[in-house]
């Protein structure tokens, strides 16, 4: 081999590890991506008379207050302090859950969605579980201010 062989030698090794590597990290993404779309997704799990459910505390503002320091013991670890999402847990800010309806959220917390790691919240009371509904309403969605 020549000295010009073996000065190129690693480059080439290096490009043809990235050349290998570079589809698997776009499958991992990719992977990345659609899982949390299929969190969202769940959503749209929600039997029809889980999601005609109204929130009895609709209007509260002392639900709302209650649901966001139920928020912080039980939520924030995963989703974050602000509902902004993570690495363990989806914003709660996007668009599909600030659009959902009260008794859709209600049913997600209730039932969890384990498969994605968030876990049933059934053994909440009730009335908790809805004031939580009603703190994660009042936020602003993504890319709003209140």
């Amino acid at each position: 081999m020549t000295m010009a062989g073996m000065r190129n030698g690693p480059m080439i090794s290096a490009t043809l590890i990235l050349a290998l590597n570079l589809p698997m990290a776009s499958a991992q993404r990719e992977r990345n991506m659609s899982g949390k779309k299929d969190v969202y997704a769940e959503l749209a799990k929600a039997p029809k008379k889980a999601v005609a459910r109204r929130n009895p505390l609709e209007g509260d503002p002392d639900a709302v207050a209650a649901g966001e320091k139920l928020f912080g013991l039980h939520c924030a670890e995963c989703h974050g302090e602000m509902a902004e999402g993570g690495r363990k847990a989806p914003s709660l800010l996007a668009d599909p859950v600030q659009q959902a309806a009260p008794g859709t959220l209600f049913w997600i917390l209730t039932n969890g969605v384990v498969r994605h790691g968030m876990p049933v919240w059934s053994k909440l009371p009730e009335p908790q579980r809805w004031q939580l509904v009603s703190y994660l309403k009042s936020l602003a969605p993504a890319g709003k201010s209140p």
